[in-house]
């Protein structure tokens, strides 16, 4: 939830850091519209690993998180923000913070080395 004053023309800091994230959600959903690959549109992303679909109450992952730019380490538990896009094939995951490279979901086969 965001804050704001319909009285103010500037809504401040905070407004303006999540309508940044908003914009770049909905220009991300745009360019997979037109075509545009995952691969297309991202560089150095995390990998979330033993990954699934949890609730928050909305939905968000969960996972083993390496190259997180803000949550540094490897194989780090984390909880994303809200999540928006995920492919088909259950390759890419589109939170509105950022892009995640999807590994083994929780619980598969491949869970165990």
């Amino acid at each position: 939830m965001v804050r704001f004053d319909p009285r103010r023309p500037e809504q401040g800091p905070a407004f303006a850091f999540e309508q940044a994230r908003l914009k770049a959600l909905v220009a991300d959903m745009d360019k997979i519209g037109a075509g545009a690959s995952p691969e297309d549109l991202v560089g150095d992303v995390p990998l979330l690993d033993h990954w699934l679909v949890d609730q928050r109450p909305i939905p968000c992952l969960t996972g083993m998180a390496t190259g997180h730019p803000r949550l540094v380490g490897q194989g780090r538990p984390i909880i994303t923000s809200d999540l928006w896009l995920i492919s088909e094939d259950r390759r890419w995951a589109r939170t509105l913070s950022r892009w995640y490279r999807l590994g083994r979901p929780a619980g598969s086969a491949r869970d165990t080395p």
